[in-house]
């Protein structure tokens, strides 16, 4: 690798990194859906590669190295998952119900909507994970045939809106316990809705990144197997 394209990588790495970080403490300030770093970040990124005219291809390659990390993110989902036994033994049966029907919906709802509005194949397949956490959505987008890329960009979308949606039904509806509002956000808005989540409170926060979890190892072996019984989707 030369000079040029070592300062390329670390120039693209550094300026995701900044960005995600001044996007972070602002949020932390001003809590509002639209600061969220998930958001924020990307729009600042194309705010400035647009005008430089930086493919896609050049941002990634200055920055794959960031996407290697999200392996040891997918494992690391496990220390939630044995850290929250105790929860799983006593709520099963709940936790169950909610991850099938929540992703039974979501799949759902993806076909329909892009059945609906004419989307292609490829588009459909990248569609349909968005209401996992991003590296389990990645996995099964490329299991399924989607553009694991594209569905990142709709991880984002359905997790930011997700988890100022869900600030909405919890004024409306009269959820008292903190099982079915962690699981609301958890289900609804993945990562965004965990963070979403512990500012409702504590027990909410950890509910909602165990369904997080849940859901996410649920269709990352559901996608695994419709691929193997039914070759595609």
């Amino acid at each position: 690798m030369n000079g040029n394209a070592i300062g390329g990588t670390l120039l693209w790495s550094c300026v995701t990194i900044a960005l995600y970080a001044l996007s972070q403490a602002a949020y932390r300030r001003r809590p509002h859906w639209w600061l969220s770093p998930l958001l924020a970040t990307p729009v600042l990124l194309l705010a400035i590669a647009v005008p430089l005219h930086v493919s896609y291809g050049t941002y990634l390659r200055g920055t794959h190295w960031l996407l290697t990390l999200l392996g040891p993110a997918t494992v690391a989902f496990a220390v939630p998952i044995y850290e929250q036994r105790a929860l799983i033994r006593r709520h099963w049966p709940v936790l169950l119900v909610g991850v099938l029907a929540g992703s039974t919906v979501a799949v759902a709802s993806g076909w329909l909507l892009s059945d609906a509005f004419g989307l292609s194949g490829m588009l459909r397949d990248s569609l349909l994970p968005r209401s996992m956490t991003t590296p389990f959505a990645m996995a099964v987008s490329a299991d399924i045939g989607g553009r694991p890329e594209l569905t990142a960009v709709f991880v984002v979308v359905t997790g930011v809106f997700g988890a100022a949606a869900g600030e909405l039904i919890l004024d409306c509806l009269p959820l008292q316990s903190a099982l079915a509002r962690g699981t609301l956000f958890g289900m609804g808005a993945h990562g965004a809705g965990v963070a979403k989540a512990r500012e409702v409170g504590g027990e909410e926060g950890a509910i909602a990144g165990l369904v997080m979890v849940l859901v996410g190892v649920f269709n990352v072996l559901a996608g695994a197997l419709a691929v193997r019984l039914f070759g595609h989707l």
